[in-house]
This record gives structure tokens, C-alpha cells and sequence, in this order.
């Protein structure tokens, strides 16, 4: 499932202009929720990153150094076309059920679940939202061509490529999202930082292998994703499912068991 297909109540807020230009102050509405399928929960803040398009530069413009810079990475990750590091791409696609736990756990050294941590799946769920709904805005501003309408080899995920056509790939939502996930995650798992920033890089970079985004997407999308970390920090919400988070990692302390299948992701990471 993809970030990519933006919250369209936010949307239409943030795009909300008088026939001067000047914003007009959208109607009272319920918070906005993710479409079915999307393993996300209510958000802490919710809509695109205000001023996004400040943040981050305008994508590279055709014929610049910057362009080429992208189609060259681009050149070298569809050479991973079908390898054990394209599949891995195509499970980091899925934002559904349990996405973050998938995504994470080995990582973090615990097994994430509604399940097994309930605090920190709460508070993932949530901030994947946030992270989701940053990059709206400035998406919507550039409306930038992925890679596989320009190059016309496949993605990893060919069901999804219909409804990507119609959305912006500049940032990378799901860049935003896996690096946000991973700064909160190492927020309440300081000692396992390293690794947990470390896959969220790699989760951004699936899509560059999945032929979906460009790099300077992906790139930008961290930035994105940074900064809405930052505005998380003050919300009280936020900072009380933080504590939770942490209460809970104290409490499984000296309780966690080997998991299956992360000798085989820190292999194929490497690998890449």
C-alpha cells in the first residue's frame, strides 16, 4: 500500500484559496484518517508539512547534473531488478497490517506487534500518519514523474502503478514515513539507534530500488520527515505515548527471544 495516495481531506485544506490567492481557514472536520488498508492510526498532527516547499528544493530540473545523478542511481537499481534486495523493496511497499513491525523488528531487537507491544504499535501506527501526510503538499506543488512512467521498466509493486501515475514522486512519502518511524523507534531505543536509523534509510531506499522514486526523492523525504519529528517534540499526546513506549521496552527488558529472519534481512541489507 502506498503513502503516495495522499489523505485528500488534508489536501484540499492545505490547497484552500480565496479567488485572490489568499488561504481561506477550511470548515471544522474530524481529524483525518488513512484509507482502508493502511495499518495507520489517528495522527498527532496531521496534514502536510506547513511550508514544505521551502524546506526542501524544487526537483532537479531536465539536463542538470542533479537529473543526472538520478538517472544514473536510478540505472544501478534496476540492475537489483528481481534480486532477494528487490523483494525486500516490495515488502517495505506494503503499508498494511503490522508494516512498521515487519519493517523494524529486527532492528529494534524485539518483536513489534499489536500484540507483543502494544504501546509502541500505538505509537507507530500514529506517527506513520504524520510522516505519510508530510510530504503531501509539496507533492502536490512539483507532481514530479516516477521513474518507471520515465524509464518504462517495472516496479516492484505493478498492482499499485496505476494510482502512482496519478501522484507526485517528489518526496518520497515512504521515505518520510520509514525515516520519521526510525527516529521515534530510536527515540525510546537509544541503545539500538544505530541499527533502527540505519533500516530506516534502507526503507526509503526500497523505493529507489522498486523503480517508483528517484534518489533525490528519497532524499528529500528524510528531510521532510525530519523536520515533522522536530514539531512532534512539543505535542502532549505524542510525549505521553512516548513515555508509554519507553515504560514498556523497561518492562520486556531481558525478556526478548531470537528472532527468525533478521540474520537473513542483515544479509541481504548488506548485500545491497
Amino acid at each position: 500500500m502506498k503513502p503516495g495516495y495522499v489523505w485528500l481531506p488534508v489536501l484540499l485544506a492545505a490547497a484552500a484559496c480565496s479567488a485572490t490567492g489568499n488561504p481561506v481557514p477550511p470548515p471544522a472536520a474530524a481529524a483525518p484518517t488513512a484509507p482502508a488498508g493502511y495499518d495507520f492510526g489517528a495522527p498527532y498532527i496531521g496534514g502536510p508539512l506547513p511550508q514544505g516547499e521551502t524546506l526542501v528544493p524544487a526537483p532537479p530540473q531536465a539536463g542538470s547534473s542533479e537529473e543526472a545523478g538520478d538517472q544514473a542511481r536510478n540505472r544501478s537499481a534496476l540492475a537489483l531488478t528481481g534480486s532477494a534486495r528487490w523483494q525486500l523493496a516490495a515488502q517495505d511497499a506494503d503499508l498494511g497490517s503490522g508494516w512498521y513491525g515487519k519493517a523494524f523488528s529486527c532492528a529494534a531487537g524485539i518483536a513489534i506487534s499489536p500484540q507483543a507491544t502494544p504501546a509502541i504499535a500505538n505509537l507507530l501506527r500514529r506517527v506513520g500518519s504524520d510522516f505519510g501526510m508530510s510530504t503531501g503538499g509539496v507533492k502536490s506543488l512539483y507532481q514530479r514523474a516516477r521513474p518507471f512512467t520515465v524509464n518504462g521498466q517495472p516496479s516492484c509493486t505493478p498492482e499499485d502503478e496505476a494510482g502512482l501515475r496519478k501522484n507526485g514522486s517528489y518526496p518520497s512519502g515512504h521515505s518520510a514515513i520509514g525515516y520519521g518511524t526510525s527516529l521515534v523507534l530510536a527515540s525510546i531505543l537509544p541503545e539500538r539507534a544505530t541499527q533502527i536509523v540505519a533500516r530506516g534509510r534502507a526503507y526509503g531506499e526500497s523505493r529507489a530500488i522498486c523503480n517508483v522514486h528517484w534518489e533525490s526523492d528519497v532524499e528529500e523525504g528524510r528531510v521532510i520527515a525530519a523536520a515533522t519529528f522536530a514539531r512532534l517534540q512539543s505535542v502532549s499526546d505524542y510525549e505521553r505515548d512516548v513515555t508509554a513506549a519507553r515504560n514498556e521496552v523497561q518492562a520486556l527488558a531481558g525478556t526478548a527471544t531470537p528472532l527468525a529472519g533478521c540474520d537473513a534481512e542483515k544479509s541481504v541489507l548488506e548485500g545491497s
